[in-house]
């Protein structure tokens, strides 16, 4: 079985969007609310994840996390609305 990677990206409790990767979403999710995730979690916990994507590589999944990093909000919405950027 190959193992998958994920790109995520979660809403928090003051509206903002938090985007990260992972090979576990779900497991991901449950260490940032509970604290062990990143620093920018820490302080803005998560609400809940608004998408998610399947990458086959962990290099993949990095350079789309990097990539999606850099769009500005709109455009961030734009891709868990379902519309490609």
């Amino acid at each position: 079985m190959d193992k998958k990677y994920y790109v995520y990206i979660l809403l928090t409790v003051h509206d903002t969007l938090y985007c990260g990767y992972t090979d576990d979403v779900e497991k991901r999710f449950k260490a940032h609310i509970e604290g062990h995730g990143a620093k920018y979690t820490r302080a803005h916990k998560p609400v809940k994840i608004l998408y998610s994507a399947e990458f086959s590589t962990k290099q993949d999944a990095m350079k789309e996390e990097c990539r999606i990093k850099k769009l500005p909000r709109e455009k961030k919405l734009e891709l868990i609305a379902g519309n490609a950027v």
